[in-house]
């Protein structure tokens, strides 16, 4: 499920959630809830393609990614997981729990 948040009266953010209500997901701040529904619509378009995750290691030793557009605009990122393979799971999670998730807004 989506949960797309209206933060401080015109900002607007949305996490997407496992089944389990885990966080798998999150934007960037959006200017307006329209800005905030194509990110989300770019998410159920995108998610599907293995080749728009970029793998990342942070600087303390964890892994995480972003899901990117066709343009290379970051879309969402994901959490900090403690191994790689925590990491792909967390990928797997995103192409699974997305393209037919419900938007609730909060």
């Amino acid at each position: 499920m989506f949960e797309l948040k209206n933060k401080e009266g015109s900002s607007y953010h949305f996490t997407l959630k496992a089944k389990n209500g885990q966080v798998i997901l999150s934007s960037e701040v959006y200017n307006s809830k329209a800005a905030a529904e194509n990110g989300i619509a770019s998410v159920k378009k995108n998610a599907s393609e293995d080749g728009r995750y970029e793998r990342k290691t942070a600087k303390n030793g964890k892994f995480y990614f972003n899901l990117k557009a066709g343009n290379g605009q970051i879309i969402g990122s994901s959490q900090m997981y403690s191994s790689e393979s925590g990491m792909e799971n967390g990928i797997n999670s995103v192409k699974e729990n997305s393209s037919g998730a419900d938007i609730k807004e909060i």
